[in-house]
């Protein structure tokens, strides 16, 4: 079905939905699939109706279709089983078991046993797993959360849970379009027709054989004359048809069509595919009289949908995991890609950049000296450079012959990559455009010089210049089709598909905006730019939401959403500087934000507020309008810079991304370990992303920052009122930022929470202000079974992804607990032996890894109270677990100085490393400090001759009693037993910063020689903020000043101390001090 009959089911669901036809509607949606409705799904389970449960989700999917599905009847025949158990209706039960459960036993026997047995008990009660089995209701409803995260999690299901937005009586809406159009054909309009059947075309009849002296005031916008559209079907070449025009989208921006040329020229073809469109498919003219951007994009089917088939598992029906909830519904600032990762010299100016569309780290640069390059920003690496150079000379026009003699200055106007990122087009003034093939690596060729747009499968080149026209090219460098209309030089072009229809948006140095549709009949829109003057069109990733931007000769910058179907600005966004002087350059990304290059600054928006939302300076350096691309996962943001270069900003993943790249370079140049049930192990370097400034420059010398005043950094003590004071074992921060949890050596767990107020907008933690000690009102404390010999234990905790829930355990029973209520949800893993490490799966919170006390790690599923597996192979406790984000693998450290790790899919050891303890240390405190190295970013592995020391210098001598990475990788910071803090470069472990005692411990702690910090942890998104948890049961969060932000810069030296601080030397010895 088609994408149109799609959404007109949409309507009709709507229209009955309005109409209260109700049992019609959910007919509907389950015999047409689209629209799966949670809610009735829950009444009718809640009300025990297995039969109409059943037959509603039949219209979705059956029960092999994937272990999900599997999974979703699985838990409703089993209910439906339970109830029959329940009420002693022993022969309902047994009809269900033979023809309901028995499709299951085939997939597992052993369950399919287990739930006979249930037959031969009074009360099925007596069954361990079932014990907490309370009533009907309270059942239903616990499995009723079950199933939706089933249902959530099934691709089956995806697209299909939320309905569309649409306007109230939407169908309605589109008949009157409809009527209206059809009256405006009509030979004698009468102002006031009688519509009396929708069942024939409406036709006015004669009023006494005159026409009616007043037209009808249409009250929708009405699509363009029915004169100036060919007819059905016609069309020529390989575009599609010209009907496929009257698509909402254009309907108001061709209204009143006011076509500027007499002729009837062709139209470009540059659209995109049903698939999301790549962002930056616009072209960014940066002067008025260059030829603007290379429109590249893809044509597809409308039955593409028919391609997507159901993908049939046969998997065991426990084993179901939950992958992370879709984020589209929330967003935080830290989705923004704000943090400058490096800054790259190009060696000329930048005038466009745009990234590969699949390897999102692959950068194309084009610059004013007429060079192109390509970067592998990961690695910071120029793959290709091409100086500009005319290919064949004699195959150009003889005006551009003259031209290039009389001003042989040539600049990059616009690169752009080709959808599937095979080409790379490049358009330079005078009219000249080359093509570029990419084959991977260093390979960069030449394919084309012409002076791109994919009709029907069909790659074909877009440009547009100064002589006011827009022409279409084949990838021959053959042209065909040249547009005429605008009256001014074309600035840019806005190639797109609604649905079937593609079109393009061009807009001139006049302000003019036109669209063009494939129907020979010329452009289809004249409108007015905000500014009237240079503006660029993009739409959002997901081709629903349209912006521009652009300047006005007066230097005043707009930036607009519009409303496609009235061509109508939906919003104008606020926050730009006056007197601009250029045109302000943007991007879109993620279907959700908007960034502007403006005042030597990046600001971004949310698309749904006006309002700005943040900027950022990226460090500086920039000129007055950057230019500014992002990536397609939007994670990544590259920006031009004053001094010919341009930096990368990254958020949280695109950090994540960029270690991987390093990584990769890194490994490249050693031998590749050996591969093990197919898993290909790669070497990975501790290289990580940083400014270029940041490189250590051995002729400078390295000051080191000492902190020893109070006032010279930000410190808050977190309140306690309970009187189980002991000393803080372990330490995490919650995974949102807004908290932080502790586990005393007495078994009590606290949690201290920040709200969001003035001071702290965000909400987040923060030294700035005090949190408050969460409790619930029940007055409930998170209390572990502690034994009475608890001097040996270890304590050990973890937090669920979601911050729900909290695991830990301290020589006793593991405990699980509720974030929210401090009930314990289950105890379980009795010692001995005792656990002494925990970790969530990434993906499944019901499956747990739990290090032991005799070395063995026993993969726990919570879920149904068992052990899977266990693994083996460490000879002494573990002591540190960590699953890989990225990969199916968990590593392990154990207190034999080993690292394993471990395929999560069959849970066999791939590989294991034996770190080298240097002579006279304390095993667990460098095996402990390796481990973190290893622990962020698992997604190759350490190699077992690539490690980095740094051993006791003068001032820190004493040992270290914790140390952690930043959530960036790029500090280490370690706490010592007389309560200095060290702060590290990650890449040479180099000393930047000590925090002494003095700086952070009150005076009247601080008299017992006892009092340091036995756990440091960094915060999730704030590389510069920690929370220390010390001996006297005290938790500090700890932040450098307001006017540093940073640990560790530069200060002014007099005389070798200023205002509390004194600045000395650490570069002596480095060599020795620092091993890799």
């Amino acid at each position: 079905m088609s994408s149109l009959s799609r959404e007109l089911v949409f309507l009709i669901l709507q229209f009955l939905e309005e109409e209260k036809f109700k049992e019609t509607v959910h007919r509907l949606e389950q015999e047409s699939g689209f629209f799966f409705n949670m809610k009735y799904f829950e009444e009718k389970a809640l009300a025990g109706e297995w039969d109409e449960v059943e037959k509603y989700l039949s219209g979705f999917t059956k029960v092999d279709d994937n272990r999900y599905s599997m999974k979703i009847f699985f838990e409703i025949r089993k209910q439906k089983y339970l109830e029959a158990l329940d009420r002693h209706d022993r022969a309902r039960a047994v009809e269900i078991l033979a023809k309901d459960l028995k499709v299951f036993s085939t997939f597992n026997e052993e369950l399919y046993k287990e739930i006979t047995l249930l037959l031969t008990m009074e009360n099925f009660r007596q069954n361990e797993q079932l014990s907490k089995y309370g009533d009907t209701k309270s059942a239903r409803s616990i499995m009723l959360v079950e199933l939706k995260k089933l249902i959530e999690a099934n691709p089956l299901f995806r697209e299909k849970l939320v309905f569309p937005t649409l306007k109230a009586s939407r169908l309605r809406t589109l008949i009157n379009q409809s009527l209206n159009w059809q009256h405006q054909l009509c030979k004698n309009p009468r102002s006031n027709p009688d519509i009396k059947t929708l069942f024939t075309d409406h036709s006015c009849s004669p009023l006494n054989g005159a026409r009616a002296p007043t037209p009808v005031t249409f009250p929708v916008a009405a699509v363009a004359k029915p004169s100036t559209y060919a007819p059905l079907g016609a069309h020529s070449g390989p575009f599609p048809p010209a009907a496929a025009a009257n698509a909402n989208a254009l309907a108001g921006w061709m209204a009143n069509a006011n076509h500027s040329s007499p002729v009837q020229p062709a139209v470009i073809a540059a659209s995109a595919s049903s698939l999301p469109v790549p962002q930056n498919q616009a072209s960014g003219l940066k002067h008025p009289r260059t030829p603007d951007t290379l429109g590249m994009t893809e044509y597809g089917s409308s039955d593409h949908e028919q391609l997507m088939k159901r993908l049939r598992s046969v998997q065991s029906v426990d084993e179901v995991t939950y992958p992370a909830p879709s984020q589209q519904a929330s967003w935080s600032l830290d989705d923004l890609p704000r943090s400058v990762a490096c800054t790259i010299h190009q060696g000329s100016n930048v005038t466009s950049m745009d990234f590969h569309p699949s390897h999102h780290t692959l950068l194309t640069v084009g610059c004013s000296n007429g060079e192109i390059s390509l970067w592998e920003v990961g690695t910071r690496e120029r793959l290709v450079s091409k100086p500009f150079k005319i290919w064949d000379l004699a195959a150009c026009s003889v005006t551009f012959q003259d031209s290039i003699v009389k001003d042989s200055y040539m600049s990059v106007s616009r690169v752009a990559w080709s959808p599937d990122g095979n080409l790379i087009g490049v358009a330079f003034m005078k009219h000249l455009v080359h093509l570029h093939a990419y084959q991977g690596s260093h390979d960069l060729r030449q394919h084309l010089e012409a002076s791109f747009s994919l009709p029907n499968k069909k790659l074909c080149v877009v440009t547009c210049g100064d002589d006011k026209l827009i022409k279409v090219w084949d990838l021959a460098g053959s042209k065909l089709f040249n547009f005429e209309g605008h009256e001014a030089p074309v600035y840019s072009v806005c190639p797109h598909q609604k649905e079937t229809v593609q079109f393009i948006f061009s807009t001139a140095v006049d302000g003019k905006i036109k669209a063009w549709l494939y129907d020979n009949m010329g452009s289809r829109v004249d409108y007015d730019a905000p500014g009237q003057w240079c503006t660029t069109m993009l739409y959002s990733a997901d081709g629903n939401r349209l912006f521009s931007c652009g300047t006005s000769k007066d230097g005043d910058s707009f930036l607009v959403e519009w409303n496609e179907s009235e061509g109508k600005i939906k919003r104008m966004y606020s926050g730009f500087r006056k007197n601009a002087n250029g045109v302000v350059q943007f991007d879109t990304t993620r279907n959700r934000f908007l960034a502007v290059g403006d005042d030597s600054q990046i600001k971004f928006w949310h698309m749904d507020n006006t309002n700005i939302l943040t900027s950022t300076e990226a460090e500086g350096g920039l000129p007055s309008l950057p230019r500014l691309r992002f990536n397609k996962e939007g994670n990544l943001l590259v920006v031009t810079t004053a001094d010919n270069g341009f930096k990368v900003l990254a958020n949280t993943n695109g950090l994540r991304a960029l270690r991987v790249m390093e990584a990769r370079s890194y490994e490249a140049s050693r031998t590749p370990l050996e591969m093990k049930n197919g898993v290909e192990l790669m070497t990975r370097g501790m290289e990580k992303p940083r400014n270029m400034e940041h490189v250590p420059d051995k002729t400078k010398p390295w000051e080191l920052t000492e902190i020893v005043d109070p006032t010279h950094c930000r410190t808050v003590t977190m309140p306690d009122n309970l009187e189980s004071a002991s000393k803080v074992a372990r330490l995490l921060y919650t995974n949102s930022g807004v908290g932080v949890l502790a586990l005393g050596t007495n078994g009590v767990q606290k949690l201290w929470k920040w709200s969001r107020c003035d001071q702290n907008p965000t909400g987040k933690a923060t030294a700035s202000i005090g949190p408050q000690l969460w409790q619930p009102n029940s007055g409930l404390l998170m209390t572990n079974d502690v034994p009475e010999n608890s001097e040996d234990a270890v304590p050990c905790i973890a937090l669920s992804k979601n911050d729900s829930y909290v695991m830990s355990a301290s020589g006793g029973k593991v405990s699980l607990f509720n974030m929210m209520t401090f009930k314990v949800m289950t105890t379980f893993m009795a010692p001995p032996p005792a656990s002494t490490f925990l970790a969530f799966h990434p993906q499944d919170n019901n499956i747990i890894a739990i290090g032991m006390d005799d070395s063995a790690i026993h993969i726990y599923n919570v879920r149904v109270d068992e052990v899977k597996t266990k693994l083996k192979g460490h000879q002494k406790r573990i002591s540190g677990l960590a699953f890989s984000t990225s990969l199916n693998i968990l590593v392990s450290s154990g207190a034999d100085a080993q690292i394993f790790f471990w395929n999560t899919d069959n849970w066999e050891k791939i590989k294991s490393v034996t770190l080298p303890l240097p002579a006279g240390k304390d095993p667990q405190v460098t095996l402990e400090f390796n481990f973190t190295l290893t622990k962020f970013g698992l997604d190759k592995f350490l190699p077992p001759d690539f490690m980095l020391q740094w051993m006791p210098q003068e001032v820190l001598s004493s040992s270290i009693s914790c140390a952690v990475y930043s959530c960036n990788s790029q500090l280490v910071y370690a706490t010592f037993t007389d309560g200095n803090i060290g702060v590290f470069d990650a890449d040479s472990l180099r000393l930047r910063c000590r925090i002494a005692p003095s700086a952070y411990i009150s005076p009247a702690s601080s008299n017992s020689q006892t009092v340091h910090p036995l756990v440091v942890v960094s915060h999730p998104q704030e590389a510069n903020q920690i929370a220390v948890g010390l001996t006297n049961g005290a938790v500090k969060v700890i932040e450098p000043s307001e006017a540093e932000r940073k640990w560790g810069l530069h200060v002014p030296v007099d005389n070798g101390t200023e205002n509390g601080r004194t600045a000395t030397s650490s570069t002596t010895n480095t060599s020795e001090q620092v091993q890799r």
